[in-house]
This record gives structure tokens, C-alpha cells and sequence, in this order.
């Protein structure tokens, strides 16, 4: 028996196993061709559901903040203004860059488990940790300069011309002292927590 066939017959034996130790050129495409096109599905499809968790409706289907937060945003600035151009939830709470926005989004499975959990399922439970919340928030903001306030606001890009003398020499003060939005606007869309100490007012 010859070599030639002594590999015949190991190929036949083995068949797929074989096969797929020697894939065809064909087979190669076929194969990259699908797993591009599995690629380009599993992307969008990602990408629309992290695009669909940062719309209002999805932030405000559940009733912790739908009853809560929401109802106190609707009667700030950022949500109806001479202008009307709104912030929704994520303007403010979700950063841009893909990067950061993937780390957000980790970060807020803290807050899914709060809602499977019921921590905050009631005015009275949401009230209680209310402060907790927004200290962790404002830490947040304050680690990222304000990032998401920037995204719209810039001191650099203020005309403090035509703002009232308060608010022209605090903006002023600000950009000298190097502070960030975060540091004098708490409570600028949602109500200011009871139990604030000095520092968190600072």
C-alpha cells in the first residue's frame, strides 16, 4: 500500500476532523464572511440597546423615578426654557465618549440592583437615601470636572456681560479657582437632599 493511500484512507476515517485540519480557501471565506456579518449584528444590536437605555422613556419606566426625581426635573430650567432645548436624564448622567459611557453604564448595574432589590420602592425608602444618592452622584460629576454639564456649558464660552453681577462674579471666581459645575449647582435639577452638611454645600 502506498503512502497516497494510507492518506486516503486516514482522511476518510478522520472525515470532518480531517477537514477542518485543512480548511479550503471556500470554506475560510464562507467562514469569515458569516462571522463579519454575526460581527456587524451583534453590534448594532448592542449599540441600540445602549442607545435605547439612554432615552427619557426608558429612564423614567420605572416608578422609583418616574414618581421621584422626574416629577421635581419637570419644573427646572433644563426641562422646559425660552430656548427649548432640553436635557433629558442621560445629557446629565451618562458621559458621551464611548469609553466613559461603557463605564457608566457598569456602574449603574449598582442601581438596578437598588431597584430589584427595593431600596428606593417607596417616596419614604427613596426620601431616606436620598442624600446617599446624591452624594454619590455629585462625587461622580466632581471626578469628571463636570463632564456632562461641559458637554452643553462651558465657562470659557460665557459672555459674563450680560449676566446679573451675582452670577458673573461667582462664574468669574470659578475659572479662577479652577472649580467645576458641580461645586455651586447641586440641586439645579432635582431637589437638594435633607440632612446637606457645610461640606456638601462646598
Amino acid at each position: 500500500m502506498s503512502d497516497r493511500d494510507s492518506n486516503t484512507k486516514q482522511e476518510q476515517s478522520g472525515g470532518l476532523l480531517a477537514r477542518l485540519r485543512r480548511p479550503s480557501k471556500k470554506s475560510l471565506g464562507g467562514l469569515l464572511a458569516v462571522g463579519f456579518v454575526i460581527g456587524i449584528l451583534f453590534w448594532g444590536g448592542f449599540n441600540t440597546a445602549m442607545e435605547a437605555t439612554n432615552t427619557e422613556t426608558f429612564c423614567i419606566s420605572c416608578h422609583e423615578m418616574h414618581d421621584n426625581v422626574y416629577q421635581e426635573y419637570k419644573t427646572t430650567i433644563h426641562y422646559s426654557n425660552r430656548t427649548g432645548v432640553r436635557a433629558v436624564c442621560s445629557d446629565c448622567h451618562v458621559p458621551k465618549d464611548w469609553t466613559y459611557k461603557m463605564i457608566r453604564k457598569i456602574q449603574a448595574s449598582r442601581e438596578v440592583w437598588g431597584k430589584i432589590t427595593g431600596s428606593i420602592s417607596t417616596p419614604e425608602k427613596f426620601e431616606a437615601k436620598r442624600l446617599e444618592l446624591a452624594r454619590r452622584e455629585w462625587a461622580r460629576m466632581k471626578s469628571v470636572d463636570s463632564r456632562e454639564c461641559r458637554n452643553c456649558h462651558s465657562l470659557e464660552s460665557m459672555n459674563t456681560e450680560v449676566q446679573k453681577q451675582r452670577a458673573r462674579k461667582q462664574h468669574e471666581l470659578a475659572l479662577e479657582d479652577k472649580m467645576t459645575c458641580i461645586d455651586c449647582h447641586k440641586g439645579i435639577a432635582h431637589t437638594k437632599p435633607q440632612g446637606m452638611t457645610d461640606e456638601d454645600e462646598m
